[in-house]
């Protein structure tokens, strides 16, 4: 079994901190624009699809399929990095978890699983297979 990877605690501003308030919840929060209707990641104040400062909190589903993976075989260390596109629209990066490494593949379904950060920080956003 692979030693799982040690995540430090992320820095939070007051743009995040709703997202990372949720994420201690286990809910998974994304932000969306009101008036293009777009929802991006990562949450900012500001849509960068069209520019607009009108832009709300919305639920995320979690759910979402990989686009691009690597896998890195490190002794000790085996982990996948990943852009994951989520159904709501947008890519974001993260690792895959909770799997055979050898069987991770570009189109396969995943769902959001959050892991412990350091120095007692919310959890982070992370995929496993679905």
């Amino acid at each position: 079994m692979a030693k799982e990877r040690s995540i430090p605690a992320p820095l939070t501003n007051p743009e995040t901190e709703p997202f990372w308030a949720a994420a201690r919840e286990g809910r998974f929060l994304i932000r969306a624009c009101t008036d293009c209707g777009k929802a991006h990641w990562y949450p900012r104040a500001i849509c960068p699809h069209c520019f607009s400062d009108k832009t709300e909190w919305k639920e995320g589903s979690g759910r979402g399929t990989i686009y691009s993976v690597s896998v890195m075989k490190r002794a000790p260390e085996v982990y996948a990095v990943a852009y994951v596109t989520l159904e709501e629209g947008p890519t974001m990066m993260t690792n895959i978890v909770d799997c055979d490494f050898d069987t991770v593949a570009i189109g396969q379904k995943v769902t959001v699983t959050w892991r412990p950060t350091k120095d007692d920080g919310p959890p982070y956003p992370q995929f496993k297979p679905a």
